[in-house]
């Protein structure tokens, strides 16, 4: 098995950016979801209920960050100084805002009142010491540094929507940091520790999937195959902690590195038992 992908997400809920090589930090890959449009108030937006963020290319340059979309370019500076606390689900983060000027125009974009916010080196957040021993630091991600998927699985939920008539869909539905190319569907299930270029990864919770997964992630727009309903038929847990449908596990590094696309991956620890999930019939 090897790394078919790397990928980054600037913005949260902003397009992906491919890579060739990614820089591996406690808190995930660097420049990874270090960035978040938000209410007013601070509390955060996804493409769950702002399906245009999907058409956002964000791209940092040092502590700013600039943003295209459908033509139009904008700059974002951030002072340390001129901070927001926002909420991340239920978790508070003092975080660096644009300035008003920055917030005003994004606000135009998409016809609502918003901010832009940093996760600067002065913001601090840590999640999921119920499953990974400590809690790990983390930036703007739902809740761990990294999601680790594989081309087997993504084959396998394919054939299933080719069943159900549906169309096949690309693996940006599910907004994966480190694809894994790989020959056998879940496997991935039993994976509790890899290994890759020296940076080890350990697997601590199954990615339970929403509606953002139904979306273009070109456009926006919920259109062409629906992975929820794909994944349904074979991949609805049945263990209440991680309700709904899985895809997908979320992973911590417990050190820092460099990875690079073609690196080998190595299941260095496996689980004993697979993820409970629910028979349909």
């Amino acid at each position: 098995m090897q790394v078919e992908g790397l990928n980054i997400h600037p913005l949260k809920s902003g397009r992906a950016i491919p890579l060739e090589t990614a820089t591996v930090r406690i808190d995930g890959l660097a420049g990874d979801r270090r960035y978040m449009i938000v209410e007013p108030d601070g509390r955060f937006i996804t493409q769950r209920e702002l399906q245009a963020l999907a058409r956002v290319e964000a791209t940092a340059v040092g502590e700013s960050l600039h943003l295209e979309m459908d033509g139009r370019q904008l700059f974002a500076s951030f002072e340390p100084e001129d901070r927001l606390d926002v909420v991340i689900w239920d978790t508070p983060v003092n975080a660096a805002v644009a300035d008003p000027a920055v917030n005003e125009a994004l606000s135009e974009w998409f016809a609502r009142p918003v901010k832009l916010v940093h996760m600067d080196a002065l913001a601090r957040r840590a999640e999921g010491e119920a499953w990974a021993g400590t809690a790990a630091p983390v930036g703007f991600a739902d809740g761990f540094p990294v999601l680790v998927t594989t081309t087997a699985s993504l084959a396998d939920l394919n054939a299933t929507l080719t069943e159900k008539g549906q169309e096949p869909v690309g693996m940006d539905r599910f907004r994966t940091n480190i694809l894994v190319s790989s020959d056998e569907p879940w496997a991935e299930d039993l994976w509790e520790t890899i290994e890759v270029g020296g940076v080890v990864f350990d697997l601590v919770k199954p990615c339970a999937r929403c509606i953002m997964t139904t979306q273009d992630q070109t456009t926006g727009e919920r259109i062409g195959g629906n992975p929820i309903q794909g994944l349904a038929e074979k991949r609805m847990s049945a263990d209440r902690r991680v309700p709904g449908v899985l895809f997908g596990w979320n992973a911590v590094p417990r050190n820092e590195g460099e990875i690079r696309l073609g690196d080998p991956v190595r299941v260095t620890k496996t689980r004993t038992e697979r993820w409970p999930m629910k028979v349909r019939g």
